[in-house]
């Protein structure tokens, strides 16, 4: 029964839009994946394959999840993996996120990588229904196991350099942040920001505003909210204004080219990775190096050095820093490197609630 329904969800699979990459074969190896010990190659000592469970948005979404993208990408081309990509959609039941892992997994996808920490749930139940399968779990601590890495990041130490870039560089002494769901997870990245901000000026306004509440995940892929969003926050005085919203980061950086100011990316150097038509007003981006957490993940499923449990990746770590593209902070960036050092030496505490 158990084989009939592996069978099964493999055909299945082409339903949900799973991208075959890297030069996977039309027959793929049988389901079950690997034991103990093992790389979690193919049958016969193939390529290593590496399943990717991107967030809602996906590949594409100049953000979050393209970070990850990159991640597996340089492990594809560095390390000789294969891949095999699936997205989650705006509004789908918990179920189909576990049967998006399981189908990976079935068509011989056997180490996993759950973009987002809406996949929490789902990997508790696969990840306990399939001990041989190793997992990384990036952005939450909610799913825990022996065969389950935590990958986790310090977006509040980041979120503080461009809250206080901000302060620095406006005008009217009013910021906004635009969060796209109101989670524990994205309170981290406004604690930050407001904190770095008020470290500048302890009087600075910081108006917020998010664009969804759970289980609703579309405001990490509406640019349309993201926009609405960012122009009430321009009409209010606010000058820059900053975004932890997936794709919906798309929709302020609209709003800021209309009304001709500033905003701030995230996750990726949006500078280099949004609509090359807003690119000029983006002061900075909060880099969030999820590509450096997967490729490590990966690296170490390869190397056979896989530990499961926590692991953060923080501004001493490199897995957080602030971007210089465009050169528009080029004038603050000694201030912003103090405050970094002091983060990093412990001098400065950043509230991550």
């Amino acid at each position: 029964m158990r084989q009939a329904t592996k069978v099964a969800a493999v055909v299945a699979a082409a339903t949900l839009g799973l991208a075959a990459c890297g030069g996977s074969s039309a027959e793929p190896p049988a389901p079950g994946g690997t034991g103990a010990g093992s790389t979690g190659g193919a049958a016969g000592g193939g390529a290593l394959k590496i399943g990717m469970a991107y967030d809602v948005g996906g590949r594409g979404d100049q953000s979050f999840n393209d970070s990850a993208a990159a991640g597996l990408d340089k492990a594809k081309s560095e390390l000789g993996v294969d891949g095999k990509e699936a997205a989650a959609t705006t509004g789908e039941p918990e179920s189909a996120r576990e049967e998006r892992l399981q189908q990976l997994i079935d068509a011989g996808y056997s180490n996993i990588v759950a973009v987002g920490f809406a996949y929490a749930p789902a990997v508790k139940k696969v990840a306990a229904e399939n001990s041989d399968v190793k997992f990384a779990l990036v952005d939450s601590t909610d799913a825990a196991g022996p065969n389950i890495e935590n990958v986790t990041f310090a977006e509040h130490e980041g979120s503080f350099l461009v809250g206080a870039a901000a302060a620095l560089k406006t005008k009217t002494n009013v910021l906004g942040f635009v969060g796209g769901v109101e989670t524990t997870l994205i309170k981290k990245f406004e604690a930050g920001f407001v904190a770095g901000a008020k470290a500048v000026n302890p009087s600075i306004q910081v108006k917020i505003k998010y664009l969804t509440q759970p289980p609703d995940f579309s405001g990490f892929a509406s640019v349309d909210k993201g926009k609405a969003a960012a122009e009430g926050m321009y009409q209010q005085q606010a000058d820059v204004v900053y975004h932890a919203a997936g794709g919906s980061g798309g929709g302020v950086f609209q709003a800021a080219k209309a009304a001709g100011k500033l905003a701030i990316g995230v996750d990726s150097d949006q500078a280099l990775t949004a609509d090359a038509a807003v690119r000029d007003v983006i002061l900075t981006s909060m880099v969030k190096k999820v590509d450096v957490g997967v490729y490590d993940f990966i690296k170490s499923v390869k190397d056979g050095t896989f530990k499961a449990g926590t692991k953060v990746f923080d501004l001493k770590a490199g897995g957080i820093d602030y971007s210089t593209t465009g050169g528009k902070v080029d004038d603050i960036k000694a201030k912003l490197d103090d405050y970094k050092s002091k983060i990093i030496s412990g001098e400065i505490k950043v509230p991550s609630a």
